[in-house]
């Protein structure tokens, strides 16, 4: 029979497909990873470009996380301070009212109000890393200045009514500051301007007039402040809760992106195995179909 190049050529391209395939599950086994190009799965290779960007947005949540709590609990801790020292003002404020202390007393609670006006002010200034906890956006301006120009002494407040957000890798909008504005100077409960008023009303050594209207707003004050401190002590909440939640799914993204793209070490030697026999078989064939010129009934 004539001699035909189409069988050993169809022979020769099975034999070297089987080899590319070989080589592949080899390369799979040696590098632990299944995908190593596009071409390997392109689909596989899409979703682990979306998992690693969620993870990376995770990331950059955790680190943001971290110090944002962190400031968190300091403003928490500082207006923890300004309840205590509200509360110390108000006992001596109702005892400078009772009608029983003569000048001297009056004018020693002047005095200790003042001091506890001082720390209060010095607290509205506090500092995390920095930047001044309740600036608003103005971190790097001190909130606060006090001038005793005048009596009552009056405070001012240098920064802005800017309240800052948070968004968790979820979509979540948390909290992450109060503006000093809505804690220390509000229209309504005025913590420092009420201190100044109550330090001028004993100052004379005669209590003012105003002295226990002023008192009770010294009390509406203190709740006011509580308040605000509830809104800080959510956003602690939600942002550890956030984090939790964040460390968690990274956990299981890692573990979806290890299935998705390592080396089945099991099922590819399986593979491998299965290729090493088809290449025997095919290169038994070749060098038949070589010797004979061809002719497959050289084979049977």
């Amino acid at each position: 029979m004539r001699f035909d190049p189409f069988y050993l050529n169809s022979a020769v391209a099975s034999l070297d497909q089987t080899s590319a395939v070989e080589q592949q599950l080899t390369n799979e086994i040696s590098s632990g990873t299944r995908v190593n190009s596009l071409s390997d799965d392109p689909v596989a290779v899409g979703e682990n470009v979306l998992l690693s960007s969620q993870l990376n947005l995770n990331d950059s949540f955790s680190q943001t996380e971290s110090s944002t709590v962190g400031m968190l609990q300091v403003t928490d801790s500082t207006l923890g301070s300004v309840v205590s020292q509200l509360t110390q003002a108000i006992s001596l404020a109702t005892e400078g009212n009772n009608g029983t202390l003569n000048a001297s007393d009056l004018q020693s609670i002047s005095s200790q109000i003042s001091g506890i006006r001082d720390e209060v002010l010095s607290l509205a200034n506090t500092t995390y890393m920095n930047r001044y906890v309740f600036s608003g956006s103005q971190g790097g301006t001190t909130p606060y200045s006090l001038s005793s120009a005048v009596t009552p002494n009056t405070v001012t407040y240098n920064g802005d009514t800017v309240t800052s957000y948070i968004t968790t890798p979820n979509g979540q909008k948390i909290q992450t500051n109060v503006p000093g504005s809505q804690i220390f100077s509000d229209p309504t409960n005025n913590v420092l301007q009420t201190l100044n008023n109550l330090v001028a009303d004993f100052s004379s050594g005669t209590a003012s007039p105003s002295a226990v209207s002023d008192t009770t707003a010294l009390n509406s004050a203190l709740n006011y402040v509580s308040q605000q401190r509830v809104t800080i002590d959510n956003s602690i909440t939600q942002l550890q809760a956030a984090q939790s939640y964040t460390q968690t799914q990274g956990t299981q993204i890692t573990a979806v992106q290890t299935n998705l793209m390592q080396t089945d070490v099991a099922q590819v030697s399986t593979q491998l195995s299965t290729a090493e026999t088809q290449q025997t078989a095919l290169t038994q064939v070749v060098n038949i179909l070589e010797k004979n010129n061809g002719n497959l009934f050289s084979l049977l």
